[in-house]
C-alpha cells in the first residue's frame, strides 16, 4: 500500500501535478485499500485521475467500462501521452480488427497494459469474459455511471448487466463515477452495482462558480443571435448542441458561410469524419463544434469558453453535464440556452410508443427542464437543489436571473392555501393536479376523485397557473415542499410546512419569466429589444425614392417597396453586398438604383455616429435558390405556369409568390406567353394603366378596384409583368 507521500510523488511522476484536487486523494486511497467507491464529481473536477493513478500503481489491469468509442479513444490517447509506451492503455470495442484485438489481448496478458477501456456491449461477449477471467484485474471502473439508471439522462440498458458480468469474471473492487446524478439516480446506481453496503461515497459540490447561466427565448432570429454571440467571443472555443442531426448540419454550414470556423459532429456521420472533426476542435483548427449530445463525454479540452444549447435538453442532468464542458480550467464559461416550450412538446410526442413508465419518467424530466428555463429564481440555486445540494445564498450573482432580478410579491396567504390543499389531498398528487384544485378546475380527474367537494376547492380561483407553478417551485426550494421523483413528482409536505400552518410568516414569490410562443419576433440588432425602423432615415429614403420615381416617370413602389425601405432604415446597409441582402432588392435593383440610396444611408450613419456592429449582417444559406432557378428556366422555356407549379410541389398562388420574389429581387421575367392566353391586349392595358397610376401598388387595393372584372390571379400576373418591365 502506497503512503500518502508516495501517492503525491506518484501523482507528480506520472501526471506532473504537485497536489490533488478536492477528494481525489481520499478516493484513490479508499480504492487502493480494496473498497468499492462511488464518486459524484462535477465535470472538470478530475474524475479520470481517480482511477488512472491507482491503475498505474496496482498490480494487474484496471477495466474501465465506458459508453462511447470516441470517449475511449480520447482517454487512451491522453494516457499514452503520459507514458513512454502506447501499450500502457488500450480500448476493446467494435472498431478494432481481429489483428488489433489480438494485439490488445497480448499486451494485457503480458502485463504491459494498466488500463483497458471496454464498451459494456464488449464486456458481455463470451470470448471477452473468458479472456478477462484469465488475467489479473486490479479493479473495475464504471465511467459515466449515470447510464445505469432509467432516471439518468443517458440511460443505457447494457449498463444494468455490468454487475452480474463482474461477478462472473471475478469479484474485484468497483469504482463508479459520474458528473451528474440526482439523489434518485445515485441510489439507483449504487443499488444496481451492489454498492449499498460498505461502499465509500464521495460527493463533491455541483457548484461551478465560474459558469454563467443564461436562458433566452428561441425566435426566428436565434441563428443570427448565435452568430452575433460567437463574433463577440471571437477566437474562443465553443460547443453548440442541437437535438437533431439535420439542424447540426444546417447550423454548421451557416456558421461557415459567415466566416466562422465550425464543423458538425453527430452519430449519423461516418466514424472517420467524426474523429477528424473532433481532433480538429481539440487541436484548435476550428473554433466551434456544432453537435448532438454524442459529442463531448470525457472530451479533455479545458478552455471551452462557451456552450450554447440551440434546443433545451431533455433533462437537467443532460443540461448540467453539457454546460459543464465550459470553463473546465476554472476560467470563463458562458452557458447560453435558447428555450421554446414547443420544443419540449415535440420531445414529448417522440416518446409515444415507448413503455408507459418510460414515458412518465421522460415527462417528469421535461417538466423539470421547463421549470428551470421559465423560473426567475437564481439558476444556480435551482440546479443545485435538483441535484440534492443546498445553495444557501438567495442569489449567486452569476446568472441572468440574478443580473436581472424581478419584483417579488407577497404570497403568504397563497402558500398557506397551497399547504392546506396538499394536506387535504393526503400528499398523493402532482403539482398540476394541486393547481387544478386551487383554481377550482372541474376536470374529469377531479370529478373521478370527487375532490370538487373539498373545502379548499377553488380557494385561489382568482390566481393563475403560472404564478402558482412559481409558488410551488419556490416553496420547494425553500424547504416547505418536496417533490418525490420516484413517484413521478408527487408533492409532499415537510415538517417546515406543517410548522408554517401554525406560525405563518411573510413569503415572497418571484413570478416566472414569460416565454412567448410567438416564433417571429422583430429584434433590434443594436440593443436586442423590439423596435421599428429609424423613422428619420425612413423619411429621407422615402423622399429619395419619390425623386427617383418622378425622374423615371414611375410610381415610387416600383423602385423599392415599403418593406425594403423599412429594412434599410433598420439595418443601415452601406455596401452593395449589404443592400442585396435587403428583402425585395437583389442584385438587379441594387445595381440599378442602389448607389444613391447607399450614399444617403452612409452619410446619415456618419452624421449621426450610428454604431453598426460588425456582426449585424448574417449571410444566409441559399436553400431556395434551386427552386427559383428551376422556375426561371421553366418560364424561359415558356412552360405553362400550372405545370411549373405542379412540378415544384406548389399551389398556383404559391408559385406567384415565388415569381414576385424573383422580380422584386431585380430579375426580369417574361410572362407574356402565359398572360396572352388569358387576357387580350386591352384587358392587359387596363390593369397595366391601373398600376401605373396607383400610389402604393397594394394588391388588396387593386382587387377592390379591378375585381370581379378580373380574377385575383390575373391581377397578380399583370402586376408582376408591370414590375418586371418598368422596375427592372
Amino acid at each position: 500500500m502506497a503512503t500518502t507521500i508516495s501517492l503525491t510523488e506518484a501523482l507528480k511522476k506520472h501526471f506532473g501535478f504537485g497536489t490533488f484536487k478536492g477528494n481525489q486523494e481520499a478516493i484513490i486511497t479508499s480504492l487502493m485499500e480494496g473498497n468499492d467507491v462511488f464518486v459524484l464529481m462535477p465535470t472538470g473536477g478530475g474524475k479520470s485521475l481517480c482511477y488512472q493513478l491507482p491503475a498505474l500503481l496496482l498490480d494487474g489491469t484496471a477495466i474501465v467500462v465506458s459508453p462511447l468509442i470516441a470517449l475511449m479513444k480520447n482517454q487512451v490517447d491522453a494516457m499514452r501521452n503520459f507514458s513512454e509506451k502506447d501499450s500502457i492503455a488500450h480500448f476493446l470495442n467494435s472498431s478494432l480488427s481481429r489483428t488489433q484485438i489480438d494485439q490488445v489481448k497480448s499486451d494485457v496478458t503480458d502485463g504491459k497494459t494498466k488500463l483497458l477501456y471496454v464498451a459494456p456491449e464488449s464486456l458481455t461477449k463470451e470470448d471477452n469474459i473468458d479472456f478477462l477471467k484469465s488475467v489479473t484485474i486490479s479493479f473495475f471502473a464504471i465511467d459515466e455511471a449515470h447510464c445505469i439508471s432509467e432516471w439518468g439522462h443517458d440511460f443505457r440498458p447494457e449498463y444494468r448487466r455490468i454487475r452480474p458480468i463482474i461477478n462472473e469474471i471475478g469479484s474485484r473492487p468497483v469504482i463508479a463515477l459520474t458528473a451528474t446524478a440526482t439523489p434518485k439516480v445515485q441510489h439507483d446506481i449504487q443499488k444496481n452495482l451492489g454498492m449499498n453496503v460498505g461502499a465509500r461515497v464521495f460527493k463533491s459540490s455541483f457548484n461551478r462558480h465560474n459558469l454563467y447561466y443564461e436562458v433566452r427565448p428561441k425566435t426566428k432570429s436565434t441563428d443570427h443571435d448565435i452568430i452575433r454571440f460567437i463574433r463577440q467571443h471571437s477566437g474562443k472555443s465553443g460547443i453548440i448542441y442541437c437535438l437533431s442531426r439535420k439542424k447540426v448540419e444546417e447550423l454548421a454550414e451557416l456558421l461557415r458561410v459567415n466566416n466562422i470556423k465550425a464543423l458538425p459532429y453527430h452519430a449519423g456521420m461516418d466514424a472517420a469524419t467524426r474523429s477528424e472533426n473532433q481532433d480538429a476542435f481539440l487541436l484548435e483548427k476550428v473554433d466551434i463544434i456544432v453537435a448532438t449530445i454524442a459529442f463531448g463525454m470525457g472530451i479533455d479540452k479545458p478552455d471551452v469558453r462557451f456552450v450554447i444549447h440551440y434546443d433545451m435538453p431533455k433533462s437537467l442532468e443532460g443540461y448540467y453535464q453539457e454546460t459543464g464542458r465550459a470553463g473546465r480550467d476554472g476560467g470563463e464559461g458562458y452557458c447560453l440556452t435558447f428555450y421554446a416550450y414547443r420544443d419540449l412538446q415535440k420531445m414529448e410526442k417522440f416518446m409515444q410508443g415507448k413503455p408507459l413508465a418510460e414515458q412518465e419518467i421522460g415527462r417528469q424530466l421535461l417538466a423539470e427542464t421547463a421549470a428551470y428555463a421559465e423560473s426567475s429564481v437564481c439558476r444556480r440555486r435551482t440546479l443545485l437543489h435538483y441535484f440534492g445540494e443546498v445553495f444557501t445564498d438567495e442569489r449567486c450573482g452569476n446568472c441572468d436571473n440574478c443580473k436581472n432580478t424581478k419584483k417579488k410579491v407577497e404570497a403568504k396567504e397563497e402558500l398557506l392555501a397551497t399547504i392546506e390543499t396538499i394536506a387535504a389531498l393526503k400528499e398523493k398528487f402532482k403539482a398540476d393536479y394541486i393547481i387544478d384544485i386551487l383554481l377550482g378546475k372541474d376536470t374529469a380527474d377531479v370529478k373521478s376523485y370527487r375532490h370538487e367537494d373539498l373545502e379548499v376547492f377553488g380557494c385561489l380561483e382568482s390566481s393563475n397557473r403560472r404564478f402558482l407553478n412559481a409558488l410551488i417551485r419556490q416553496a420547494t426550494l425553500d424547504g416547505y415542499l418536496t417533490r418525490d421523483i420516484e413517484n413521478y413528482g408527487i408533492i409532499s409536505l415537510t415538517p417546515k410546512a406543517k410548522s408554517y400552518l401554525k406560525n405563518p410568516v411573510s413569503f415572497h414569490v418571484v413570478e416566472d419569466n414569460e416565454f412567448s410562443d410567438e416564433e417571429d419576433v422583430v429584434v433590434n440588432m443594436k440593443s436586442g429589444s423590439g423596435c421599428a425602423a429609424d423613422p428619420e432615415l425612413y423619411s429621407i429614403l422615402s423622399a429619395l425614392r419619390k425623386t427617383i420615381a418622378q425622374h423615371h416617370n414611375l410610381p415610387p413602389y416600383v423602385i423599392f417597396q415599403d418593406p425594403s425601405l423599412e429594412a434599410m432604415a433598420t439595418t443601415y446597409p452601406i455596401t452593395t453586398e449589404e443592400l442585396q441582402n435587403i428583402p425585395g432588392v437583389g442584385e438587379g435593383k441594387a445595381k440599378r438604383y442602389g448607389q444613391e440610396f447607399l450614399k444617403v444611408i452612409k452619410d446619415y450613419v456618419d452624421e449621426k455616429e450610428i454604431e453598426r456592429p460588425e456582426d449585424w449582417r448574417v449571410r444566409s444559406v441559399a436553400n431556395k435558390s434551386k427552386r427559383k432557378i428551376a422556375i426561371i428556366q421553366a418560364i424561359d422555356r415558356k412552360i405553362d405556369l400550372e405545370e411549373v407549379a405542379a412540378s415544384n410541389g406548389l399551389e398556383f398562388d404559391q408559385l406567384l409568390d415565388e415569381i414576385e420574389s424573383i422580380v422584386n429581387s431585380g430579375n426580369k421575367i417574361n410572362l407574356n406567353y402565359f398572360i396572352n392566353e388569358h387576357l387580350d391586349e386591352d384587358e392587359q392595358d387596363e390593369i397595366f394603366d391601373y398600376f401605373r397610376s396607383a400610389e402604393d401598388g397594394s394588391l388588396n387595393t387593386a382587387y377592390k378596384e379591378l375585381c370581379p372584372d378580373y380574377t385575383e390571379d390575373e391581377v397578380r400576373l399583370v402586376r408582376i409583368k408591370f414590375l418586371s418591365e418598368l422596375g427592372n
